[in-house]
């Protein structure tokens, strides 16, 4: 299959099946997207999801927003650092709302490919924009992409400040920052809404499994 946009480009197709991996792995695959303002427990909860599907012998990976940055979507200082000022413009992301939707574009590209593999893939990105995470959806088979938001309000998640972020933004240290100077669009159509300010994580963990279960995901 080509692309109509540039011919050079050509789909190659794998002697190895989605529908292989899977029946191997004895899960579907399937993309879990937590989606909240920064300190509302996204990477917790999906730590601690990967942890129990881990321990029930299910294949998972997770992308963190935090550790993604450390490579893939490195920031253009980071880059410069080795390849230099002007590969690190052309290539690294900032916060900025375009350098957002780029960042969430690559690891829904990611997220996608760890899917066909067959695994269960848990995502943690505070993923500002609704058109961001709708169009990772629409890259998506139907039913691959769940949405999770874990909600908890600007005042618990500035309470926590687990890095400071908070602090530094109300600082003017760091601009862009969610819920501070940058919006946050919440979900209007997530498979689950996680009540982040009122439940613990253990709890919330276990409510992901169960809407897993539901969908038919888990065996």
């Amino acid at each position: 299959m080509s692309d109509p946009n540039d011919p050079i480009v050509v789909w190659h197709e794998q002697a190895v099946t989605r529908a292989d991996r899977e029946k191997l792995n004895k899960h579907r695959g399937c993309v879990v997207w937590f989606t909240g303002l920064s300190g509302c427990g996204k990477s917790t909860v999906a730590n601690l999801v990967d942890s129990q599907l881990h321990e029930r012998g299910l294949r998972t990976y997770v992308l963190d927003g935090d550790n993604v940055r450390h490579g893939l979507n490195a920031t253009p200082q980071m880059l410069a650092e080795r390849y230099g000022e002007e590969f690190g413009k052309r290539f690294g992301l900032g916060f900025s709302q375009q350098d957002r939707e780029e960042n969430i574009r690559r690891v829904g590209a990611v997220a996608n490919l760890l899917c066909d593999a067959g695994l269960i893939v848990l995502t943690a990105f505070v993923s500002p924009y609704e058109s961001d995470r709708d169009a990772v959806r629409a890259s998506m088979a139907e039913g691959d992409f769940i949405e999770v938001y874990v909600n908890a309000s600007l005042e618990v998640c500035e309470s926590r400040d687990p890095k400071g972020l908070y602090k530094k933004a109300r600082a003017g240290e760091i601009s862009n920052f969610t819920g501070i100077d940058a919006p946050y669009e919440a979900p209007k159509k997530a498979e689950l809404v996680l009540d982040a300010s009122g439940q613990q994580p253990t709890e919330l963990s276990e409510l992901v499994i169960a809407k897993l279960t539901e969908l038919g995901k888990l065996s």
